[in-house]
């Protein structure tokens, strides 16, 4: 009876969660389409006139949920403003505002997490924390310049990193664009084989 009731439990756990699973698959697939769409879209791409007109999407690593961290937030007060460099002449101004701490494949990793010192005017950016960084695989399946994630000011001392939903800055696909410099205490000592691949111009 025991054994009955035991396996009957691990198996609503194993279907719960496959449940789980799959809907995390889905998020970040409905993410790559919506990608997709945009930068497919004349009203909203981004790409030259050359690359759009044989645009058939954006390549992206398999799904990996390795690459989905919950890590340890660290805020760091007092830091003191600086000058991002960027691939142009133009030179935003950000501060360090915390520092995330995580594991993967056993390895511990930290990334520095950016506030713009100029607010933004969308209320929807109150929050928004910026993530640039760089790994093994710039120049060997990603950008060769870095990618960028999405974060905002957690409530607690955790935050979320999803690595599957990292993007290029817009330089890697258009020169036209000013994009800011990875600094080089965000370099991974790790392959980060997640989110958008590199973009073949033509």
């Amino acid at each position: 009876m025991k054994n009955t009731a035991f396996l009957l439990l691990l198996s609503i756990s194993f279907i719960s969660y496959s449940q789980d699973a799959e809907t995390y698959i889905q998020s970040v697939q409905d993410y790559q389409e919506k990608e997709n769409k945009e930068f497919g879209t004349a009203e909203t791409t981004i790409l030259t006139a050359k690359d759009f007109k044989t645009f058939e999407g954006l390549k992206f690593f398999p799904i990996d949920e390795t690459y989905r961290v919950t890590a340890t937030f660290k805020r760091t007060p007092d830091e003191e403003p600086f000058f991002m460099p960027t691939t142009t002449a133009r030179l935003p101004e950000y501060v360090k505002y915390g520092e995330a701490h995580f594991t993967i494949k056993g390895k511990k990793l930290k990334l520095n997490l950016y506030q713009n010192t100029t607010p933004y005017e969308d209320p929807e950016y109150k929050d928004y924390l910026f993530l640039p960084f760089t790994d093994e695989t710039n120049g060997d399946g990603s950008y060769g310049g870095g990618r960028f994630l999405d974060a905002y000011i957690p409530e607690g001392d955790t935050i979320i990193l999803d690595f599957n939903k990292a993007y290029n800055p817009y330089c890697a696909y258009n020169p036209r664009y000013s994009c800011p410099i990875p600094p080089e205490e965000n370099d991974l000592a790790i392959r980060i084989e997640a989110g958008v691949k590199a973009f073949k111009k033509h």
